[in-house]
């Protein structure tokens, strides 16, 4: 079964268990009074909807790339994550103000035995679904349906907060169903504002996983003609499709076959591993020049004596021209042209008959 339709098999259980939810507790709280049941029945009913938008959502990321569109669709699932989470917050919002009704106008609920063996039924499928529906998601990759299990399994510790005003309304005859609901929903708005900030976060470009980056890294590396990996930066145009770049150093003498042939084997390789479309790009590295063997050891020098400086690459020395190139990565918070000009200045100083050329790249990956 493809990620398709594992993601909507998944989603359509899950509009089910919901809806059996709903109408139970929607039921039971209608008959007892009980605000705090009412409150979590509109929260499942806002779980239905939001595996609805999940289905749709998925169809439409699933469309075959096209000419407006060449990288595919797989964006729009982070669009219904977006949607998702809107409905969530105004779930909560609309909790929050039923709550603060109830709290300024408190009546005491009526439960019976049926209502608080349907309320633990509730936390049992609950917690079975929230396990299943994340299990599901971290399998294949799936924001919309982690999203979905974690808010199960939430709303499982919610309703187990209903499950407790009940049983003190019981007891003591203390109503205590306005506050309950209130902290329900301002644990749906949390979970809302949370899920609207990580997938904002997806569709505007955030940091690279760093245990993907250390293990492409170490992948390309592990080429015999590569000396090191720089500028290593992916971009996510949806969960499954990834494309990058990346910059390999390689000896000054290789042929074009050579590299030719080290690119496209690396390129390959990778995506056979990770499914990454990776170009790769080439800095060239003296092979055998003592004069640049001691520039760069100044250039090091140099960066050592700035720690704003994360990484000097790229590193190349052509005699002829006089010129000395290579890249900067400078730690985001520091004053970067400020950095870079103090080391030319002292490059400069020590060889005069050079020109340096320094690129500032940015910290991408780990």
């Amino acid at each position: 079964m493809d990620r398709e339709q594992k993601i909507i098999r998944t989603s359509i259980l899950g509009i089910s268990v919901n809806l059996i939810l709903v109408a139970f507790k929607a039921i039971v709280g209608f008959i007892s009074g009980s605000i705090a049941i009412i409150l979590d029945a509109v929260n499942n009913l806002s779980d239905a909807l939001s595996s609805v938008i999940t289905i749709i959502g998925t169809k439409l990321a699933n469309r075959a790339p096209d000419r407006n569109h060449p990288y595919g669709h797989g964006r729009i699932e982070y669009l219904a994550g977006v949607l998702i989470a809107v409905l969530v917050l105004v779930a909560g919002l609309t909790s929050l103000k039923e709550s603060i009704e109830k709290i300024l106008d408190p009546t005491q609920a009526d439960y019976s035995v049926a209502s608080l063996v349907i309320i633990v039924a509730a936390i049992i499928a609950k917690l079975l679904m929230g396990r299943y529906v994340k299990g599901v998601g971290e399998k294949i990759n799936a924001d919309t349906l982690v999203a979905s299990g974690s808010d199960a399994l939430f709303d499982a510790i919610l309703s187990a907060g209903t499950l407790a005003a009940a049983i003190i309304s019981l007891v003591g005859h203390i109503s205590l169903e306005g506050w309950f609901g209130a902290v329900i929903s301002g644990f749906i708005i949390k979970a809302g504002i949370e899920m609207l900030m990580d997938t904002l976060n997806s569709i505007i470009g955030k940091r690279a996983d760093k245990d993907l980056t250390e293990a492409l890294k170490a992948k390309i590396s592990s080429f015999p003609q590569v000396r090191g990996v720089y500028d290593l930066t992916l971009h996510n145009y949806g969960p499954t499709q990834i494309i990058g770049s990346a910059h390999v150093e390689v000896p000054d003498d290789m042929r074009a076959q050579e590299i030719h042939k080290l690119t496209r084997n690396i390129s390959t390789e990778v995506y056979m591993e990770f499914g990454i479309v990776l170009t790769v790009g080439i800095y060239a590295s003296n092979s055998s020049d003592s004069q640049a063997e001691d520039i760069r050891a100044d250039v090091e020098q140099a960066a050592h004596e700035h720690p704003e400086i994360l990484q000097v690459h790229g590193f190349y020395v052509d005699a002829e021209q006089k010129t000395v190139t290579f890249d900067l990565v400078i730690d985001f918070k520091a004053d970067r042209e400020k950095v870079q000009a103090e080391m030319l200045e002292i490059l400069r100083k020590k060889h005069p008959d050079y020109q340096f050329f320094v690129v500032l790249d940015s910290d991408y990956s780990d």
